[in-house]
């Protein structure tokens, strides 16, 4: 059953990275709850998601897209507007790591690369769905950062800098968008099982520290899809009508405790 805030009969939504994890579980949850639903994702996995709908009797299209790319996010934001005739949630969710490179061996080609999935998408979501949302009054762009935007170590260089930068984003965008009743807000994910983060998970198995996974937040252990899922359509819904320009962690409280990575020894100093 759906209660009366997260129930999306009649809307409209997209939601990018829909091929896998957060982005595939989200879909779903949305089309559970009365939505028809655009789902975007740069591979073919995005049919499967949407072969899952459609068995439990949703409503969903595929489309095959970047979402760091102008003309298909332009493009995705027509086919909601043209098949299901407009447009009231975007979920930018489409991201990538970018490996583990930091600042003496990272380029700046791999930087542009983060930067152009995990901050420019989420730009090109605001750019194009706000028009169409205005159309209707009201709407929801949700983005996906991290707790790795919100403090050091939790991620590697570039995918935390380009987190921060979509930390910031929904900020200036709740504010430009002002008076329109189109809210823009973030999630910040903790650890979670997605194909992203599948090999942290593997390799923890497979050295015998499963059951350290997830060890230094208060909850004590990683977090799944469907927990995530459930604050993006939180805040899709009517219950989170005053919330915006916010980024909200969903990470088991390990953004309360400041974790750190292991620091670089310090440069032996010279002899006088």
């Amino acid at each position: 059953m759906t209660s009366s805030s997260h129930d999306f009969t009649g809307k409209v939504v997209i939601v990018t990275g829909a091929g896998s994890g957060i982005g595939r579980q989200s879909a779903i949850d949305f089309a559970r709850a009365g939505a028809s639903v655009v789902a975007v994702d740069v591979t073919d996995q995005v049919q499967v998601t949407v072969d899952a709908i459609q068995a439990d009797g949703g409503t969903a299209v595929a489309r095959i897209g970047d979402a760091g790319r102008e003309e298909d996010v332009a493009a995705a934001v027509a086919e909601a507007t043209e098949k299901f005739g407009g447009l009231d949630v975007f979920f930018a969710n489409a991201g990538i790591t970018g490996g583990r490179l930091g600042y003496s061996d990272g380029t700046p080609d791999n930087w542009l690369e983060v930067l152009r999935v995990n901050l420019v998408g989420p730009f090109l979501a605001v750019k194009h769905a706000a028009p169409e949302m205005r159309k209707r009054g009201a709407g929801s762009i949700i983005c996906t950062a991290s707790v790795a935007g919100l403090r050091a170590g939790a991620g590697p260089a570039a995918y935390s800098a380009s987190k921060a930068g979509v930390v910031n984003l929904v900020k200036t965008a709740a504010l430009e968008l002002s008076g329109t009743g189109i809210r823009v807000n973030a999630i910040c994910p903790g650890l979670v099982r997605t194909g992203m983060t599948q090999p942290a998970y593997e390799y923890a198995k497979a050295i015998g520290h499963e059951d350290k996974i997830g060890f230094n937040a208060p909850s004590r252990r990683g977090g799944e899809p469907e927990e995530i899922a459930a604050m993006v359509l939180f805040l899709a819904s009517s219950g989170a009508a005053f919330v915006n320009g916010q980024a909200i962690a969903v990470d088991g409280g390990l953004s309360a405790l400041h974790p750190t990575s292991p620091r670089p020894a310090a440069p032996a100093q010279a002899a006088a």
